[in-house]
């Protein structure tokens, strides 16, 4: 049934994808087995990017017609620190110590072939636990926010 309920969401991914929307984004994640802290089972891994490629897609949807957003994911520290307590499924504690999440992302911003702007990011929120994000009950709520705070100062801002 997972594997089932997973090829309909890319499938609905790639039809709206395919549909055409006023901004565009393409996500990569680069070589994520060395990353520092990501999911470690392969399906939690591809849940992971899927969220994060649905999100900046949500994001690139904010830019101007034409244009399109690329991302690449250099390193990734989660927010939280995981404690393997069962075999099946990893737990991931947050204490607001040094466990705040950490993204090291590359972008262009791109329209009909010419870059508007670029970047090369290291984001990071050690008070991720006095946010009032903290307390949605949502899959990468800190790392979301890291993301939105981003694209509001850094790519929307420059217009």
């Amino acid at each position: 049934m997972s594997h089932f309920v997973r090829a309909v969401g890319i499938a609905i991914v790639c039809l709206i994808t395919a549909t055409g929307a006023s901004a565009a984004a393409t996500v990569s994640f680069v070589n994520p087995e060395k990353m520092t802290d990501v999911p470690h089972f392969s399906s939690d891994l591809e849940s992971m990017e899927m969220i994060f490629r649905e999100h900046i897609d949500e994001l690139a949807a904010k830019l101007p017609a034409g244009q399109e957003l690329k991302v690449e994911f250099l390193d990734i520290d989660l927010a939280g620190d995981v404690f393997p307590r069962v075999a099946v499924r990893d737990i991931r504690v947050m204490k607001g110590m040094a466990d705040w999440p950490r993204m090291h992302l590359r972008y262009t911003i791109e329209q009909d072939g010419k870059v508007l702007r670029s970047g090369d990011l290291e984001l990071s929120d050690p008070n991720y636990l006095m946010s009032s994000s903290s307390f949605r009950n949502e899959i990468y709520v800190h790392e979301k926010k890291l993301l939105d705070d981003w694209f509001r100062k850094d790519v929307l801002a420059n217009r």
